[in-house]
């Protein structure tokens, strides 16, 4: 199958015709010229050495070089080639709350939004890495499984919200745990775990999953979103809403408070580090270099079925008319006969 890497350049194949009129404009003017010197009878035997099919060739030579030119430029490619792509790196997931608590407007526009944009930037600087998601509230889920495909991981991010889980709370441990089934159990590291949460675990089992994690070799770093001092979680505006905020049973507004000292606990058990998230963004920034140092291990390899470049033989050719054609005269030789008788 033929096709070309550059086909907008074959646009330029309009100048053909404009090319081929030039000349043949140039050709008229010039016969103009010689009617308004003189006989053109007498002056085409004057000039009968000069060969209008070597002028025609000469023209054809340069008309042809440039359509060759102009193919070699559009980068033609014919059939296809394997090539084998080694990729190494760790397998990451990504553990992000969607609970109902991660609405809270502490950090703007809130704190799913600020968590789901640093989780893109992150996937951008993934090379080499498998990225997964998992989203959880009351239960965790798997939103997408261990992947190198980065665009698609993006896609899943994008549809993560509370209404996604409808069960209420923060499972942290169940997360947790969740994460460490989908890693591959036949190994012992290359393994980490990002926990993007507001740290508000309403299971209490956290610290439990977080030793299995580490027997596992599961190296744990948390990102805390949300401020100690608590936000108001917002509800939306629809029938039957009763407030602004949501409340408790007691009709208390309930106020949502990061809870740094477990998502230390956790970063700790594991070997990793807790990093509380700040308008500068530099937290997932700042787990990635961490990452970017530990020993990879091959992720398997990827075939990739390429098109093969075929410009260079009409680059050639083209190049050849150019040379060619300075070295072909315009002039033929022309027998002379000599008739008489000595005297």
């Amino acid at each position: 199958m033929l096709r070309f890497a550059n086909e907008h350049l074959l646009h330029f194949l309009w100048l053909l015709p404009l090319l081929i009129l030039f000349y043949y404009w140039a050709f008229r003017s010039k016969r103009k010229a010689m009617a308004r010197f003189g006989n053109l009878d007498i002056i085409s035997k004057l000039t009968r050495n000069v060969s209008r099919k070597r002028q025609l060739s000469k023209i054809l030579m340069l008309v042809t070089a440039f359509f060759f030119l102009i193919i070699a430029a559009a980068r033609p490619q014919i059939g296809t080639k394997m090539e084998q792509v080694q990729r190494e790196g760790i397998d990451v997931i990504v553990a992000l709350d969607v609970s109902a608590s991660m609405m809270a407007q502490d950090i703007k526009p809130n704190r799913l939004q600020k968590a789901k944009h640093e989780v893109t930037n992150f996937i951008e600087l993934l090379k080499g890495d498998r990225i997964g998601l998992i989203a959880f509230a009351g239960v965790p889920f798997v939103q997408c499984p261990l992947t190198l495909d980065y665009g698609a991981a993006k896609i899943f991010l994008d549809v993560m919200d509370p209404d996604l889980i409808p069960t209420p709370g923060t499972a942290i441990g169940e997360a947790i745990n969740l994460a460490t089934s989908a890693f591959e159990k036949k190994e012992r590291k290359h393994k980490v775990l990002v926990l993007i949460t507001d740290g508000e675990d309403h299971e209490g089992n956290a610290l439990k999953y977080a030793e299995e994690a580490e027997r596992e070799g599961i190296v744990i770093y948390c990102v805390g979103i949300g401020s100690p001092q608590g936000e108001p979680i917002p509800v939306a505006d629809s029938p039957g809403t009763t407030g602004k905020f949501k409340k408790n049973k007691e009709g208390d507004v309930i106020i949502s408070k990061l809870d740094e000292v477990t998502l230390e606990k956790i970063a700790l058990q594991t070997g990793g580090k807790y990093f509380r998230a700040t308008s500068g963004q530099v937290e997932l920034q700042r787990i990635y270099d961490e990452i970017a140092e530990m020993e990879k291990k091959e992720l398997g390899s990827m075939q990739f079925s390429q098109y093969e470049d075929r410009y260079q033989y009409l680059l050639f050719f083209a190049i050849l008319l150019l040379m060619l054609e300075p070295l072909v005269p315009e002039r033929k030789k022309i027998k002379t006969e000599w008739r008489g008788r000595f005297m």
